[in-house]
């Protein structure tokens, strides 16, 4: 069962997987130059990291080259801070002949004397396997 907040005082850090067979694919902390004007981190920051973490587990179906052509829902629940921690969760959703979708869960590890993990964003990206001249290909059949 996903909950939006979950206290997690016995662990250091976020799980390395979630329910629903979600991995931990890239684990990052916002520098001071990935704020914005209001002191919150640059929601174009956490969508490039979005796209780099949603590429992990495809990369691996196409076994190559791989190039983002969607992007079908991004939601932000929260803002992400300057001191959070982020760890991004990937669960592919679907393979097609030529492209693999993904679900990717962003939560942020908050406040450490009394740790928080809070899910901060969302999204559904979808890629797809290129060739060397960067024209679609089809997926290795495994």
């Amino acid at each position: 069962m996903e909950e939006e907040l979950i206290r997690r005082t016995d662990l250091k850090m976020a799980p390395d997987r979630l329910s629903g067979d979600r991995e931990l694919v890239l684990r990052v902390m916002p520098m001071p130059a990935d704020v914005n004007a209001n002191g919150d981190i640059f929601g174009g920051w956490v969508m490039a990291q979005v796209d780099v973490a949603g590429a992990v587990l495809p990369s691996r179906v196409a076994k190559g080259r791989i190039a983002t052509v969607a992007v079908n829902q991004f939601v932000f629940k929260q803002p992400v801070s300057l001191g959070d921690l982020l760890s991004f969760y990937a669960k592919v959703t679907r393979i097609g002949t030529t492209s693999v979708s993904v679900h990717v869960d962003v939560y942020a590890e908050r406040n450490p004397a009394n740790l928080q993990v809070v899910k901060v964003t969302e999204a559904d990206v979808t890629y797809v396997a290129i060739d060397g001249e960067g024209r679609p290909r089809p997926l290795p059949r495994s």
